[in-house]
């Protein structure tokens, strides 16, 4: 009778460790998918804006006209620092006016959100009536450049822009000034819905910029306005040998039905 019963329990005993073992096999499966799946997802959107780094940002502001019927350029008001050229995913700040405020940590949110940024981030920020405040200067820019960040757009203004220039930092704002943030501004948040130059920019939107100007893609139609705006760019650049051949722009706008 023991021998029988010291049997059985031997076979539960190996029932159970077959079960663990094939559990934790399916586990350990489970997080190899995941990490893949993750993966995929991450070489996804490093194409996506490797993609939208070799389109003309007039393109891709006539996509989104033609597909939605929505302006999504940033007007003549925002300035790059210099000739430039970068696509990234919008990580979004926002500055509220607080005037007079002595709270030494009332900027410190925005601190955080430029750590949490990584490669191919493009620092959004709304400064509320900061035409002559400067949003950021060669600190901020400086961090930026370090975790990999496209480049910044700031509705307002930036300062220590030599040092940015000197180190190669892309910066759009809406003017030049020496002032600062400290005690006129405090941190409203971030990765949030903000208005940039009249533009609404969400967490993640993707956001093009070069000679003539910085347009914003919303996420959702990313991948439609990409399409539509390299079809743009063929058609435009083929046009211009035609146009030197026949000296008629008339007659490329006809073949090629692109203005």
């Amino acid at each position: 009778m023991n021998k029988s019963l010291r049997r059985i329990r031997f076979r539960i005993i190996a029932m159970l460790l077959a079960f663990v073992a094939v559990f934790v096999a399916s586990l350990c499966r489970v997080r190899v998918l995941r990490a893949e799946s993750a993966q995929s997802g991450t070489s996804a959107d490093n194409n996506l804006i490797s993609d939208y780094r070799h389109v003309e940002v007039a393109s891709v502001s006539d996509a989104i006209e033609q597909l939605t019927g929505k302006r999504m350029y940033m007007s003549h008001r925002m300035h790059p620092l210099f000739t430039t050229k970068f696509a990234g995913f919008a990580r979004t700040v926002l500055l509220k006016k607080d005037e007079g405020n002595r709270d030494p940590n009332a900027l410190n949110g925005m601190l955080i959100a430029i750590d949490d940024g990584s490669a191919d981030s493009v620092y959004v920020m709304e400064v509320e009536d900061g035409e002559d405040i400067a949003g950021m200067g060669g600190l901020m820019g400086t961090a930026m450049s370090a975790r990999g960040y496209a480049g910044a757009i700031i509705d307002g203004g930036v300062r220590d822009v030599a040092y940015l220039r000197k180190i190669g930092f892309p910066v759009y704002a809406t003017g030049i000034v020496p002032s600062t943030s400290v005690r006129h501004y405090r941190f409203a948040g971030s990765q949030i819905p903000i208005v940039c130059d009249g533009v609404p920019v969400n967490a993640g939107d993707i956001i093009a910029a070069d000679s003539d100007g910085v347009v914003v893609v919303p996420r959702s139609e990313a991948q439609s306005v990409l399409a539509l705006a390299q079809q743009m760019d063929f058609k435009e650049h083929s046009m211009y040998a035609v146009i030197e051949q026949t000296r008629s722009i008339l007659e490329a706008v006809k073949k090629f039905g692109r203005l």
